[in-house]
Order: C-alpha cells, then sequence, then structure tokens
C-alpha cells in the first residue's frame, strides 16, 4: 500500500480528532510541517496538545492553531517570539509545561524507544523539577547527585518535515531542519511527513537516510515551500 497521499487533508483523514496528543517537528520556523499544521487548522479539531520546541511566531507555525484557539496545552521549550502564546497563557488560556530542550529531545527519543522514563540532572532545584520524582544516583567516581525523574512522550499522532523521501518512506532532513523532526517521528503511534522530493525507492544511500521509512505511516509532497524568516534585523540607511 503506498504511502503517498495527493494532499495533507488527505494524509490526515481518520487520523487527526479532538484532544490528542501531536509530536510535532521543527525549530523556529525551521522545518516546520507547515502544510500539515495548515491542514490541522482545516480540520477545526479542538484541546490538542502540542510537544514542539516552540509554538512558530504569531500567526506562522501552530502559532495559527492558537489564534484559532484549537490547542490547549503546549509542552515546549522557547516561546519567546510568540505575543498570542504569551498573551494566552497569562491570561490562562493556555496550559504550558516548558521542558529544557535536550530533555524535550530526549523525551520524544525515549518515547519513540518505548521508554516510559529517565533519571536528568537537568532542572533540578528549578521550577522544572516541581512534582516530579527525586532520587539521587552515585557518578563514576562515587559522587551523589540529586536528578528528576522525566517521561518519555507518547504522542497520538507526530507530524514532521523532511527534504527528501523515497517512496517507502526513508527521509533524510536537510541541514538544521534535522532539529526536532527525528525524535518527534518516532514517538507518535501515526507519523506523517510532508517532504519537499520524492525519489524512487533504492534512490537513496542507505548512509543518508536519517529516519528510517518502518517510522512513517503517510506522506505528501509539500513543494514548493516559501524560505519564511522569523524576524529580520536591518541596520538604518545612513543620509548621505
Amino acid at each position: 500500500m503506498s504511502k503517498i497521499f495527493p494532499n495533507a487533508e488527505a494524509a490526515l483523514e481518520g487520523v487527526i480528532a479532538n484532544d490528542l496528543l501531536v509530536a510535532a517537528g521543527g525549530f523556529g520556523l525551521c522545518g516546520i510541517p507547515e502544510r500539515l499544521l495548515d491542514a490541522v487548522k482545516a480540520s477545526g479539531v479542538t484541546g490538542l496538545t502540542f510537544a514542539s520546541n516552540n509554538a512558530g511566531i504569531d500567526n506562522e507555525g501552530i502559532g495559527k492553531l492558537l489564534r484559532t484557539r484549537q490547542v490547549k496545552k503546549m509542552i515546549s521549550s522557547y516561546v519567546g517570539e510568540n505575543k498570542e502564546f504569551e498573551r494566552q497563557f497569562l491570561s490562562g488560556e493556555l496550559e504550558v509545561e516548558f521542558c529544557p530542550q535536550g530533555t524535550l529531545a530526549e523525551r520524544m527519543r525515549a518515547g519513540g524507544a518505548g521508554i516510559p522514563g529517565f533519571y536528568t540532572k537537568t532542572g533540578v532545584g528549578t521550577q522544572v523539577a516541581e512534582g516530579k520524582e527525586h532520587k539521587d544516583f552515585a557518578d563514576h567516581d562515587g559522587v551523589m547527585s540529586t536528578y528528576i525523574l522525566e517521561r518519555g512522550i507518547f504522542a497520538d499522532l507526530s507530524i514532521v518535515k523532511a527534504w527528501k523521501a523515497d517512496e517507502t518512506g526513508n527521509l533524510i532532513f536537510r541541514k538544521t531542519a534535522r532539529n526536532f523532526n527525528q525524535p518527534a517521528a518516532t514517538c507518535g503511534k501515526v507519523c506523517v511527513a510532508e517532504v519537499e522530493e520524492i525519489v524512487p525507492a533504492g534512490a537513496l544511500e542507505a548512509d543518508e537516510i536519517h529516519l528510517p521509512g518502518v517510522f512513517v505511516n503517510r506522506m505528501i509532497l509539500g513543494a514548493p515551500y516559501d524560505k519564511k524568516i522569523e524576524f529580520r534585523t536591518v541596520r538604518t540607511r545612513e543620509e548621505a
């Protein structure tokens, strides 16, 4: 059965619903599954929880879904470029679970590996550690340190963006767009990928592949894409 669907709406049919936990790839506007996010918005589903490094910016990426009130909770690391996120959080409209970037990546990776939890030093003594199990372990020198228990993320749906794919779903991510896409793809019950190019099966060298097709259930060709910039900084033109 082919994994290739004609468009994002078709690829999400039967797998998008209210109140899902969605793992989304991307970092800022780099490597975000924008076609799939638009399709999620168009579906009208609500009550979504997103595990994603950030929520895009105002009206871009997951920011579009914040505008339409389709997101009830974010599990995120960085949210500083999204004013609507800030407004909803401060007003109590949006639940937020802050998670250090490395911890978030590992929580996704752990979920994809079937690991329900792991201990880390990151966040000990901060608000991140509140309400979490603490345990002391000795390192290889016998020095005791406190760790906190973090839970693996087991998402209902993963949506990711890749550069190139073959027809069986093997994916290659381009440069920094690899970011959270790889761990996010592995931790969902269903993974839907959008890509810039699809090549015949066998056309990709095995060592080039970043994510094996066994993790990818559905995919679409999303090209062409605009290369969006989060924010632009320019200097003031000097008078002649």
